[in-house]
C-alpha cells in the first residue's frame, strides 16, 4: 500500500508500516466497503484514517449517486447528518470556556421564555447530555420552521417535557441543538447568525473550507444526493430521511442538529483538532482541560431510550448510553455501538443517521472518518461503522 495524499492540515501521509500497520489487513477495510456496495447494502463511502497526525489510508469507493452512475470524487460534499452537533458542540464548549456560558447555567437565564411548564431546572448540562427531557424528535413545525433557530427555540419554550432534568437519557435528535445554538446567539447579543458564528469562530480558523450550516452554492452544486438504502423503519422512515437535502437548499435555514455540507477532508481537520487537544495548525479552539471534562462518561449506566425501538426490533439488550458533553464515548462494556469493541474505552466520536461517522482513540492516537451515501436504517449503520472501525484497529501490530 503506497502513501495517500495528504489531507489539507500541515503534516505529510505515511506509509501503513511507518504508522505501525500491516498493509494487508489494513486493506480489508476497502474490501469490506467494497463488498457492501456490491451488495447494494449502501452506494458509496469516503472514508480516511490516521495515526499520529498522518493519513494512512484514503478511499473514496463507489457512488455518490448509483442511478446515474456519478462516481464519488474526492471533493464530493456530503450532509453531515448528526455528525454536525458536534460542530455546534465545540462552539457551545467554547462559550463555557470565555465565561459567556456555564455548564450548570439554566436555559431560562439567557432564553426567559423557556421558563414555562416545568422546565425552570433544565440547564446547559442537561442539554449537553441529552438528559434534558425536552423532545426527542423533530417537532410539529413546517420545513421552514424546522431550519430556523428561533422558532424551533420558540416551540421548545412553549413543549411541556417528556421527563424531569436528569432523570434518564433520550437524545435529542433536533431540538436541543437548535436551543444551544440560541443561547450562544443570546450571549453576544443576537449580533450574528450561528452560521456565522461556526464560520467566523469554527470553521474558519480550522481551515474547513467546504463546511457549511444551511446551503451554500458551490457546495450544493458537488452535494451527494441523499437516497435511502433501505425500507424497513427505525429511527426515521426512509421517506423522512431523504428529505434532509431540501432542507439544507432553504435561503438562511439553520439546523445545528445536522443541517451542515462537509466533506472528508473538513471532517479529518475537524477529527485532527480534537486529537491534538482542541488545537490545530496553531488555531486552538478548546482547551485539553475541556476535552477531558467532555469525554468523560456524563450518563453513568443509563440507556438511551431513543435506541428502545432497537432494542426490540434487533434483540439487544438495553445498554449504557455513554454520552459524555456533546460527544458519544465507546465506553468499557461490550455492547452495540459505532465505534467497535477493538478501540480504547476513552474513544470518542459523532454519528449521523445511517450515513456519517467519526471517532479519536487517543490511546491509540489514531483518527476515523467515514462519508457515505445510500442511506442505512440506523441500527445496521451502527453495526456498520463498529465493524469499519474493528477492522482498522486490528491492523495494527502495535
Amino acid at each position: 500500500m503506497t502513501p495517500t495524499d495528504s489531507i489539507a492540515y500541515d503534516l505529510a501521509p505515511t506509509t501503513p508500516e511507518d504508522a505501525g500497520f500491516d498493509p494487508e489487513r489494513l486493506r480489508r477495510v476497502v474490501a469490506a466497503i467494497d463488498a457492501d456496495i456490491e451488495r447494494e447494502r449502501y452506494d458509496g463511502a469516503a472514508l480516511a484514517v490516521g495515526r499520529h497526525g498522518r493519513v494512512v489510508l484514503r478511499a473514496e469507493r463507489g457512488f455518490a449517486e448509483r442511478a446515474s452512475g456519478r462516481r464519488l470524487a474526492r471533493d464530493d460534499v456530503f450532509v453531515s447528518m448528526s455528525i454536525g452537533k458536534q460542530f455546534t458542540v465545540a462552539i457551545v464548549l467554547q462559550r463555557i470556556e470565555s465565561g459567556d456560558l456555564r455548564l450548570m447555567m439554566p436555559v431560562a437565564e439567557l432564553i426567559p421564555e423557556f421558563a414555562s411548564r416545568g422546565k425552570q431546572r433544565i440547564t446547559l448540562f442537561h442539554l449537553l447530555t441529552h438528559t434534558s427531557g425536552i423532545e426527542a424528535g423533530l417537532p410539529p413545525l413546517p420545513p421552514e420552521g424546522i431550519v430556523s433557530i428561533e422558532q424551533m427555540t420558540a416551540w421548545a419554550s412553549t413543549s411541556m417535557p417528556a421527563s424531569s432534568p436528569g432523570e434518564r437519557v433520550t437524545y435529542s435528535v433536533a431540538v436541543a441543538h437548535a436551543v444551544m445554538a440560541e443561547m450562544v446567539r443570546r450571549s453576544e447579543g443576537s449580533k450574528r447568525t450561528f452560521a456565522k458564528i461556526l464560520k467566523d469562530d469554527l470553521f474558519d480558523p480550522l481551515g474547513m473550507k467546504h463546511t457549511s450550516l444551511g446551503g451554500r452554492d458551490d457546495l450544493l452544486s458537488r452535494l451527494c444526493p441523499v437516497i435511502s438504502r433501505f425500507t424497513e423503519p427505525g429511527l426515521f422512515l426512509p421517506w423522512e430521511i431523504e428529505g434532509a437535502a431540501a432542507l439544507l437548499a432553504m435561503p438562511g435555514g439553520e439546523f445545528p442538529a445536522g443541517g451542515f455540507l462537509t466533506t472528508l477532508d473538513d471532517v479529518m481537520r475537524f477529527a485532527e483538532m480534537l486529537r491534538r487537544g482542541g488545537e490545530l495548525d496553531g488555531q486552538r479552539i478548546l482547551s485539553p482541560a475541556m476535552l477531558e471534562l467532555a469525554t468523560l462518561n456524563h450518563t453513568g449506566d443509563m440507556a438511551n431510550s431513543l435506541l428502545s425501538y432497537a432494542c426490540e426490533m434487533r434483540g439487544w439488550t438495553p445498554f449504557p448510553a455513554y454520552l459524555g458533553l456533546g460527544f458519544f464515548l465507546r465506553g468499557e462494556r461490550v455492547v452495540p455501538g459505532p465505534f467497535g469493541t477493538l478501540c480504547s474505552p476513552a474513544t470518542f466520536g459523532g454519528l449521523g443517521a445511517g450515513s456519517t461517522c467519526f471517532w479519536i482513540d487517543p490511546e491509540r492516537d489514531l483518527t476515523f472518518a467515514f462519508l457515505s451515501t445510500g442511506l442505512m436504517e440506523d441500527s445496521r449503520h451502527i453495526e456498520r461503522t463498529a465493524r469499519l472501525s474493528d477492522i482498522v484497529v486490528s491492523a495494527l501490530n502495535e
